[in-house]
């Protein structure tokens, strides 16, 4: 009995022995790995956290929608954690390739799935980021023509003049071409006036002039301009561009004409219609 007690004693001593030298072999190898990679998960978190911070403020200042800026926020922190994850993993010994081909392959075909929608998401987030339009707007774009009513991540909402809801996707909509109407302080309306040709240039010239100055809406820096620009079968023409405040366009625009052609009737100027003389030969005698 004291034989067997002191064999089993003896084993148990050489399996402790063993797990001891495991152990340090273990914390050997890897615990200066191991205290690497969480010192370089601590940080790594810590300086994304910073840089979150410093992405808010910069999307602040650049007045970004604001329910874009957390969104993008947390797009930024979850990939950028997700790198970090992934070299602490290959850091302490871990196989990340499969992984890695895995989440490639992964993200491969959800793109080709929301190609469309992507490229639309993409675009809103350039809108709202570039702001080459924003709400209460009046644009042009390839498509339609109207105020901006909304603009959202996927799409950028429109009413036109005749008070039609034209819903646009941001994806085309950021590559093609725009025309911003409102983006600028003043805006020209350009108008054509025709008189008769027995009337006077130099009168109807002075009578335009004193309209464009006693029109409260024109402004008067940039200055407007009167020009006699074309002969035509029945009038010269005259081309007027006056310069306004950008909200006050179409007020100019629908107002401006009936003045001008009450003071052409103070001043006696005709505007003439296209009209033709018929002359017809008299009947030669029998």
């Amino acid at each position: 009995m004291i034989l067997v007690t002191s064999s089993c004693n003896f084993n148990f001593m050489l399996d402790v022995n063993n797990l001891v030298n495991k152990a340090v072999d273990l914390s050997l190898n890897y615990g200066p790995k191991l205290v690497l990679a969480i010192v370089t998960l601590v940080v790594g978190f810590w300086v994304i956290g910073a840089l979150a911070k410093t992405i808010r403020k910069v999307l602040e200042k650049r007045d970004v929608d604001p329910s874009l800026t957390p969104f993008l926020i947390s797009v930024v922190s979850a990939l950028l954690k997700a790198l970090v994850v992934i070299s602490v993993a290959s850091m302490v010994g871990i196989n990340t390739t499969s992984f890695i081909a895995l989440l490639g392959a992964a993200g491969l075909a959800v793109g080709m799935a929301l190609q469309g929608s992507l490229s639309n998401f993409a675009g809103g987030v350039l809108i709202l980021i570039l702001k080459p339009f924003k709400v209460g707007e009046y644009i042009q774009t390839e498509v339609a023509e109207g105020s901006v009513q909304e603009i959202q991540v996927f799409h950028t909402i429109m009413k036109t003049l005749d008070g039609k809801k034209v819903i646009l996707p941001n994806g085309p909509l950021s590559n093609g071409k725009i025309v911003n109407f409102s983006s600028e302080p003043h805006r020209r309306v350009e108008f054509t006036f025709g008189i008769s040709y027995e009337d006077s240039i130099d009168q109807a010239k002075d009578v335009l002039n004193k309209v464009i100055a006693e029109h409260p809406l024109v402004v008067k820096n940039p200055s407007a301009t009167v020009a006699v620009t074309n002969h035509g079968e029945s009038s010269v023409d005259f081309t007027v561009h006056v310069w306004c405040e950008n909200s006050n366009y179409w007020s100019l625009y629908f107002d401006f004409s009936g003045r001008v052609k009450k003071a052409f009737d103070g001043a006696n100027i005709s505007i003439p219609f296209p009209q033709m003389d018929v002359h017809m030969p008299a009947k030669s005698q029998a």
